[in-house]
């Protein structure tokens, strides 16, 4: 009587296993192209995506910078769009002409 419960436990801790192993994990890394997310194949504009590629401008201009601290840091993504100034940097700073400052 044994023998057949054991035999029948291998059998679903084995098919268990297996049914672990073949399920492939679902890779959700954000995909960015000149500033914009790839949602569902369509490519929007998106925060994250901006702030990736002002660092990856700023990197180009010889600043070691990271995404994340571009991300995180509101000082270092002003201070970046003062060094590269508007032209490079229009799509992705804030504009100081409507603030009513003279």
């Amino acid at each position: 009587m044994m023998k057949p419960l054991a035999l029948a436990l291998s059998i679903f801790g084995l098919a268990a296993v297996q049914s672990l192993i073949a399920v492939p994990s679902a890779d959700a890394k954000i995909v960015c192209r000149d500033g914009f997310q790839n949602s569902n194949g369509n490519w929007i504009s998106t925060p994250y995506c901006n702030d990736a590629d002002l660092a990856q401008i700023a990197r180009k201009h010889g600043v070691r910078v990271s995404d994340a601290e571009v991300r995180n840091n509101p000082a270092k993504k002003y201070e970046l769009c003062r060094f590269l100034g508007p032209e490079r940097t229009r799509d992705y700073c804030p504009d100081d002409s409507g603030s009513g400052r003279r």
